[in-house]
């Protein structure tokens, strides 16, 4: 499963890149108001950081102006992926943009028929939301196994990018329900390492190791 951070702060970014373990990384305007800075200079520092698609989001409300800001977007750098909006005025701007060898990745899908339809419309990339269904009272990993079952009985070549991850176990069921990608905050992608018995296996392998006086360099 790829791994995409869900961030626009360069600085953390650049120190996980540096794992080798970061696939891609998405944007929101939530996230670029936070960061007080120019979106087209973040997305342009982040593309430059990371080979991998960079979702950058289109904010209009009719197709023709979010297939504009999306020609504009994909201007920035070849990486680029333009997020749109699961409306229907998403939908039409989609196959627009898709059909014109742009990436695309359209947001805040929250059932298997809305991700049909983005399939349908060419969709590189669709994001089901699965905290923020969770927060509703609905099961938001069976919106990840519904939309797997759909992709897979029609051959669709869209993939599944789990979105709203709010905890590490978020990231291990959206893998095993077969999720293409998932986008996490830089705080949940660095809890995946973490393990409380890697923790005190270590700790007695360097006091046996210590005891041995021996070092390796």
């Amino acid at each position: 499963m790829q791994i995409f951070l869900d961030t626009t702060d360069v600085t953390v970014l650049r120190t996980a890149t540096e794992t080798g373990l970061v696939d891609g990384v998405t944007t929101n305007p939530t996230l670029i108001a936070k960061s007080g800075r120019n979106m087209f200079e973040v997305i342009a520092e982040i593309c430059d950081l990371v080979e991998g698609p960079v979702s950058a989001e289109a904010v209009a409300s009719d197709a023709a102006t979010l297939v504009a800001e999306g020609r504009k977007l994909a201007q920035i750098a070849p990486n680029v992926c333009v997020k749109l909006p699961l409306t229907r005025e998403g939908l039409v701007a989609c196959r627009v943009l898709s059909g014109e060898g742009t990436r695309t990745n359209v947001t805040l899908c929250f059932s298997a028929n809305q991700a049909l339809l983005a399939a349908k419309a060419g969709a590189t990339f669709i994001s089901p939301f699965i905290g923020r269904l969770d927060d509703y009272g609905f099961d938001g990993m069976e919106l990840i196994r519904e939309i797997r079952a759909v992709f897979d009985n029609y051959g669709f070549d869209t993939e599944i990018l789990a979105a709203s991850i709010r905890t590490p176990d978020h990231v291990k069921e959206a893998a095993i329900a077969g999720a293409d990608c998932a986008t996490i905050p830089p705080a949940i992608f660095n809890d995946l390492f973490k393990h409380p018995l890697t923790d005190k296996g270590l700790e007695l392998f360097a006091a046996d190791w210590a005891k041995t006086g021996q070092s390796i360099l």
